[in-house]
């Protein structure tokens, strides 16, 4: 079992940067693939980005790719998500997400308790 806490969310303007950041608990980090997840008001859940067990794959969603880079720090169990050229459509609660096959879906097992990220026009 993992236990995931986010951090880094916020109020930002269009055209603006974020980084999220998610602590992962427990020795078994490396063992996970690790990702984001986002919902915004009134909508799915919607797959962001995926990095796998060695970081020898990440994943994008199409509305992100170019944008957004997943990264994680094995020496400190923690994921991230850099943001850059944010638009008002990425505003939605990003929740990280850990599974132990290949990426991360809107179905993994375990997630945290989410960020929220707001971008103003």
């Amino acid at each position: 079992q993992v236990q995931l806490v986010e951090s880094g969310g916020g109020l930002v303007q269009v055209g603006g940067s974020l980084r999220l950041s998610c602590a992962a608990s427990g020795r078994t980090f490396s063992t996970y693939a690790m990702g984001w997840i986002r919902q915004a008001p009134g909508k799915e859940r919607e797959f962001v980005s995926s990095i796998s067990r060695s970081s020898g794959l990440t994943m994008y969603a199409d509305s992100v790719k170019g944008r957004f880079t997943i990264s994680r720090d094995y020496a400190n169990n923690t994921v991230f998500l850099q943001m850059n050229s944010l638009k008002p459509e990425d505003t939605a609660v990003y929740y990280c997400a850990a599974d132990p096959r290949v990426a991360v879906t809107t179905t993994s097992l375990y997630w945290g308790q989410g960020t929220q990220v707001t971008v103003s026009s």
